[in-house]
């Protein structure tokens, strides 16, 4: 019989051969090597994990420093993948696909060792409060710390807007598209790269629909939808309108397809959603939210080729300011991923464990970002705020301020856009969008209010001693940039956020197929099943 470290090896040999002569798209990176010691008393292995950021749970910001990786055990080297950014690969794929055959190392490494060890303790309380606090799933693309926030494959929100490619101050959504699906902070070139790819993508996207005139397309099917239809409806039913171009569903459907080719389609089904979201999301706006006559329109918009993915979303809305793409940009950017246990990212995820290609998938990511409890915050917040503003008529010193906190908190509300189920602290994403509006509109009417309120809410709910997390979240802030700038209908923040949580979401798609994650099954009891284990 094989020990486990020796059968790790073998899989893991058998998955690289098939990886190495794939017959779909030959990959020019196909020289490995291995060796394998064992002592007469056991056998270990253990992956050099090529520019992983990560060694033994710890961060490792050199990645030529492997001296943690044991190279004497199963040693799998790549003789031409680069050990640092000095050398690059601009292709995006091929970088993704050289990763690969470590990570699938590295997780049956994982598997090997820690397979029967226990994660934590399922108690009754998490069962029957939606899951909460229950560790159940791998999403490697963001983890939520409660002391510094979101962290996007490691980094921080102010990491970020110090590391990634900016075009003015704001990181631009392509540079965190690749650090999502690389784990590398990519370089100006390869962010460029990226950029112009999305860009091509979304040409070829909207010239496809206007050349074509009599073959029916998504904005024929948007068009067929009354006016009325709220945004978020219609972002999803496109979603399921474009299904028909899915590259994945075609060769799967063919039989054909291997189970180690799955990831690339799901690529270039990703990828082409990811550029086509801004599009269909800018006709929805002007078609159906915007109420001025001279700004709407049911035309197809126009793609600029030289803009990024966040500045032609706003130029195609009608806001063609360099603030509001520098808004735009940082709101892509800080609502792209959450961790993958929220509702968005979770039904993504699920959905797409059968095998639904990323349309399927996301649209019903979609459906449950539209849920009030998951994508709606923001504009319980700008509710809020105003009816502030009508009752406080300008005065907004420190004491009445804190007199309508307190009276919202008698009349048994809660005070929208403070609190987090995770983080101990005020929420990053506020104080990056803090920053921006001290900057850009220091003297807005309802910035001051908010302003304002972060100074007295935190106190209030303190001493009401029934708070564990007192401080603001990304919802307190965003919808107040977004009307400053001239985006008021409300009824569309979600569908700008379902923009923005395509990157992350269809990233870890991606990576859930290349890396071969199994269909989400877990197991459910009801309450008589309960009663009888504990003998109620």
């Amino acid at each position: 019989m094989l020990s486990n470290s020796k059968r790790c090896a073998r899989e893991a040999l058998y998955f690289l051969s098939r990886f190495q002569h794939h017959e779909q798209q030959p990959s020019r990176y196909s020289k490995f090597s291995f060796s394998i010691s064992s002592s007469s008393s056991s056998t270990t292995s253990k992956a050099s994990f090529i520019n992983n950021k990560y060694i033994n749970g710890k961060r490792n910001d050199d990645n030529n420093d492997t001296t943690n990786m044991n190279k004497k055990n199963l040693n799998y080297y790549h003789s031409e993948v680069p050990k640092s950014n000095n050398i690059q690969i601009e292709d995006l794929k091929s970088l993704i696909e050289t990763n690969i055959p470590s990570q699938i190392l590295r997780l049956k490494e994982i598997k090997t060792k820690f397979g029967n060890e226990k994660i934590g303790d399922v108690t009754v309380n998490m069962v029957m409060g939606g899951m909460r606090g229950i560790v159940g799933m791998l999403y490697e693309t963001s983890l939520l710390d409660a002391n510094d926030g979101i962290r996007f494959r490691g980094l921080t929100i102010p990491e970020l807007q110090e590391k990634l490619t900016k075009k003015d101050e704001e990181p631009l959504p392509e540079a965190l598209l690749f650090l999502l699906l690389t784990n590398k902070v990519p370089t100006d070139d390869q962010t460029e790269s990226l950029r112009k790819d999305l860009m091509e993508r979304a040409t070829r996207f909207v010239q496809g629909a206007k050349n074509n005139p009599s073959k029916k397309n998504v904005f024929d099917v948007l068009k067929a939808l009354p006016e009325e239809t709220h945004p978020m409806t219609q972002l999803s039913a496109a979603c399921l309108a474009m299904q028909n171009d899915s590259e994945f569903s075609r060769m799967y459907a063919k039989g054909t397809m291997k189970k180690t080719d799955y990831w690339k389609y799901i690529y270039e089904d990703s990828l082409n959603l990811i550029a086509k979201l801004p599009i269909v999301a800018a006709f929805i706006y002007k078609r159906s939210c915007v109420v001025e006559i001279e700004r709407k329109s049911s035309d197809i918009p126009t793609v600029d080729a030289d803009l990024d993915l966040a500045a032609n979303f706003s130029q195609m809305m009608g806001f063609s300011s360099n603030e509001c793409k520098e808004l735009m940009r940082l709101y892509l950017t800080i609502h792209a991923d959450h961790e993958g246990g929220n509702v968005s990212a979770h039904a993504t995820h699920l959905v797409g464990s059968a095998l639904s290609d990323p349309y399927l998938s996301f649209s019903a990511g979609l459906n449950g970002l539209a849920g009030p409890l998951h994508g709606l915050a923001n504009q319980e917040v700008l509710k809020w705020l105003k009816e502030a503003q009508e009752t406080l008529k300008g005065d907004y010193s420190a004491e009445t301020v804190k007199t309508f906190v307190e009276n919202t908190l008698k009349s048994g509300r809660v005070v929208p856009g403070y609190g987090h189920a995770v983080l101990r602290r005020t929420d990053p994403r506020y104080d990056c969008q803090r920053a921006f509006a001290l900057k850009h509109m220091p003297n807005d009417e309802m910035f001051q209010l908010v302003s304002r309120l972060y100074e007295i809410v935190p106190e209030v709910l303190k001493a009401t001693g029934k708070v564990q997390n007192p401080w603001p979240n990304v919802d307190a802030h965003s919808g107040v940039l977004l009307q400053h700038f001239g985006i008021k209908e409300e009824n569309f923040y979600t569908v700008m956020f379902g923009v923005s949580r395509s990157i992350g979401c269809l990233s870890q798609l991606i990576l859930s197929r290349a890396h071969g994650y199994a269909i989400e099954r877990p197991k459910s009891v009801t309450s008589e099943w309960i009663e009888d284990k504990f003998k109620i």
